[in-house]
């Protein structure tokens, strides 16, 4: 398997997404989570797993009028921003699989993930960590005199952080082409965030003169409608915006998580709001169930590559540690 080529999918040119696009790729990401946990429970899936099942319009609404060349910063629970910036999913599954195959050769599991050559800057266990990186990569964009953009997703956890305010005065003073996108699932870790979190997130930006604004997080339309905007504005050098995305983690913190703090009620209630279900009703019923068909295919050829592909082995720990003398 060592010769076996990945499914690479290369990331759309901007504006180039369409309805049935941003569907597939939220039905990738679901079918793959929903494997990654199978896989969890089987115990094939070392370390800990967070899930991002019910958040997958705010990834796909987020990227898809994004180019390869622009970067993204991810979180702790950051498959789908993976996937939707142009992830493989079998080298993505080989990842969390701790197989030697994987983008970081088996060794940063589900929380540690960088893929430079699609722009994904880094997933991080760190809570507000992709804030300070995200703030860099978008500075030396300025620098080079591009008109590539930085996205930084973060969750509301994130907003209590020094990091949060430092990224937002920096971003702010210099006109950095950074947009802030926090992913609001309502809790911090095991949380809720009506006893931790005052005011309103989206407005936060305000008093450094960034303009914000809050999105249904669960309208892959809205989403992508409010990122089209938000980059073009970073693009012609007019600074930052935050966008913070309502939505909702269907499944607990990670998934050893069984989230008794939530009442079900609550979760029937969210899962009644399911992003996929909005979204595949702007495509034709029949064109959406081949979509579902291929996606099935193409998750089973995924996780037979991850699963075929050598553990990760202690020849490679030094890898990428140093630069090239």
């Amino acid at each position: 398997m060592g010769n076996q080529q990945p499914l690479v999918q290369a990331a759309p040119e901007a504006g180039s997404s369409t309805p049935l696009d941003r569907y597939r790729m939220m039905r990738l990401s679901r079918r793959f989570e929903e494997t990654m946990e199978e896989q969890f429970h089987e115990g094939q899936v070392p370390g800990p797993l967070h899930l991002s099942i019910g958040q997958e319009a705010v990834a796909v609404g987020g990227c898809c009028h994004l180019r390869q060349s622009d970067a993204i910063l991810s979180t702790h629970r950051g498959h789908h921003h993976c996937l939707a910036k142009g992830a493989a999913a079998d080298r993505l599954m080989a990842e969390l699989l701790g197989r030697s195959a994987g983008y970081s050769l088996g060794r940063g599991g589900s929380m540690h993930i960088a893929i430079p050559e699609i722009g994904l800057l880094g997933t991080n266990g760190i809570v507000g960590a992709g804030l300070p990186i995200a703030t860099g990569a978008a500075y030396a964009m300025q620098v080079q005199k591009s008109d590539n953009v930085t996205v930084c997703f973060f969750g509301e956890g994130a907003t209590g952080t020094g990091a949060f305010g430092e990224a937002l005065n920096i971003a702010a003073l210099w006109r950095l082409p950074l947009i802030f996108v926090c992913e609001n699932n309502q809790y911090v870790e095991l949380t809720p965030q009506s006893v931790h979190i005052a005011g309103d997130i989206w407005r936060r930006g305000e008093s450094f003169g960034i303009p914000g604004s809050r999105v249904d997080g669960n309208d892959v339309e809205a989403m992508a409608e409010a990122m089209e905007t938000a980059i073009a504005r970073a693009r012609a050098g007019d600074g930052p915006t935050m966008i913070e995305a309502l939505t909702y983690r269907w499944s607990g913190h990670f998934v050893a998580d069984r989230a008794a703090y939530r009442d079900e009620a609550e979760v029937q209630e969210a899962r009644a709001l399911d992003p996929l279900i909005s979204a595949r009703a702007l495509i034709d019923d029949d064109v959406a169930d081949a979509v579902d068909s291929e996606i099935e295919e193409e998750i089973a050829v995924a996780l037979a590559f991850a699963q075929q592909s050598p553990l990760a082995d202690f020849d490679s720990l030094s890898i990428g540690h140093y630069a090239a003398s």
